[in-house]
């Protein structure tokens, strides 16, 4: 077991999906808002960046899982343009934000949302040729078992993509990303989500989750083969691609 898996949003006792599944409906209403203003907006040019990463693949059937609110999915959808691309995550609220942006962009032809458990995806094995995780991998109760269902649903040549909020590891920016996420984010994160635990356990979770080379490790260990990694804008984030051979 990974050190963040042991960690929970709300209580010690129960599971950690229908905590996170919970969690995630409660704060989806302010998702977005926090979420750029956490970042001061950097998380776009983070998305933008390994969306671009697979260009040269020419993904046309990508499955985006831990969608979120579709940030990821629409952003692929503008720079890619695949023929399609299945949204899923575990929170209905969160994905009925995300329904109504792309609705609103005119890709709801495109972007089809669904309630997965991405430890156990409905899916047919090899149907996609590209499967992405942006900023929601931290939140998996088996990261493991997560992984061998990327792997399974993904066709022989494709691509998995992951991105990730990491804790940089030099002076000075490490002092002061501790400062900023045991303070500043809670502080904050609770005035306007009214949610008294959600941004006390999405900093937790990026302290506590594997990055880099150990990170690079668990996703062969899943199959994947030419595993790669790059950390952006002073380690605050790292991007993964792998391929399944």
């Amino acid at each position: 077991m990974y050190s963040q898996e042991q960690i929970k949003p709300y209580s010690s006792t129960g599971g950690k999906t229908e905590q996170v599944e919970t969690m995630f409906n409660s704060i989806a209403h302010s998702y977005d808002l926090l979420n750029h203003f956490f970042s001061m907006g950097i998380d776009k040019a983070w998305r933008k960046k390994i969306i671009k990463a697979l260009l040269p693949y020419h993904p046309q059937s990508i499955l985006d899982i831990a969608t979120g609110t579709g940030d990821f999915a629409i952003l692929a959808c503008k720079i890619l343009h695949p023929k399609s691309v299945t949204a899923c995550d575990i929170s209905e609220g969160m994905m009925a934000v995300g329904k109504q942006k792309a609705e609103s962009k005119g890709l709801d032809s495109i972007i089809s949302f669904q309630k997965e458990d991405c430890e156990h995806l409905s899916f047919s094995d090899a149907v996609f040729d590209t499967v992405t995780v942006a900023y929601g991998i931290r939140n998996f109760a088996h990261l493991d078992t997560a992984l061998h269902e990327m792997y399974r649903v993904l066709q022989q040549g494709g691509h998995l993509a992951i991105l990730e909020l990491c804790v940089p590891q030099h002076f000075p920016m490490r002092q002061l990303f501790w400062l900023y996420s045991h303070i500043w984010m809670p502080v904050i994160g609770k005035l306007i989500s009214k949610d008294n635990k959600a941004y006390k356990y999405l900093p937790a979770t990026m302290e506590a989750f594997p990055q880099g080379e150990v990170m690079q490790q668990i996703i062969q260990k899943a199959g994947f083969k030419d595993v790669c990694f790059k950390r952006l804008t002073f380690g605050l984030s790292t991007m993964y691609i792998a391929t399944k051979q």
